[in-house]
């Protein structure tokens, strides 16, 4: 339910809903904040601390990060460890496909993961904390990429997992992307394990 009251021949926002969809994975939140839409385009909270708070979602973000890929372009899996950092990853123009893998070594779902398809027009987001693996492929010509952070970026506490390995078996929607070298050469899920 929104609440709304007319200002000035204007509609004026009270209380704005943001859903969470829970996943088969503990803590990782599929996050659908709500969009007000009319003939000159939208309006979208994407975060705000008070109903995070209240969500039991991290309010304490503290990086901001955009990219911009062409089609076919994959980046991942990558985590950082040190400082810990939880990402809320979302596309902010075109379609890309979003997976979290859970790397917690202590944890029953270790190894799984969650994917979506988010985009600027159904403009779903994930929520996957310290200690997950994350990828992302450009399903579009031109797709831009927005993270917000519960950690600064550190070269020296971050690593990488084979976007393709057998073990986690994630389903890409596209077999021969556009990899970095790095990503290309990352080592196996098995060798983070030990």
């Amino acid at each position: 339910l929104v609440l709304l009251e007319h200002s000035y021949g204007f509609i004026k926002r009270i209380i704005m809903i943001i859903q969470t969809e829970k996943t088969s994975i503990q803590d990782l939140i599929i996050v659908k904040p709500e969009v007000f839409e009319d003939d000159r385009g939208f309006f979208s909270e994407i975060y705000r601390k008070d109903q995070f708070k209240q969500l039991g979602l991290p309010d304490d973000f503290v990086q901001l990060n955009h990219s911009k890929s062409p089609r076919n372009v994959l980046r991942g899996l990558h985590f950082q460890w040190d400082p810990p950092m939880g990402k809320l990853i979302w596309v902010s123009f075109g379609e890309g496909f979003l997976v979290a893998v859970d790397i917690r070594k202590n944890s029953p779902t270790c190894g799984s993961f969650v994917s979506i398809i988010s985009s600027s027009e159904n403009r779903e987001m994930l929520y996957a904390p310290a200690y997950f693996a994350r990828g992302f492929l450009s399903l579009s010509d031109k797709t831009e990429l927005e993270y917000l952070a519960t950690g600064t970026y550190s070269s020296n506490g971050e690593g990488n997992i084979y976007w393709k390995d057998n073990d986690i078996d994630i389903k890409w929607p596209l077999n021969d992307p556009i990899i970095s070298s790095r990503d290309e050469n990352a080592p196996s899920f098995k060798q983070w394990l030990e």
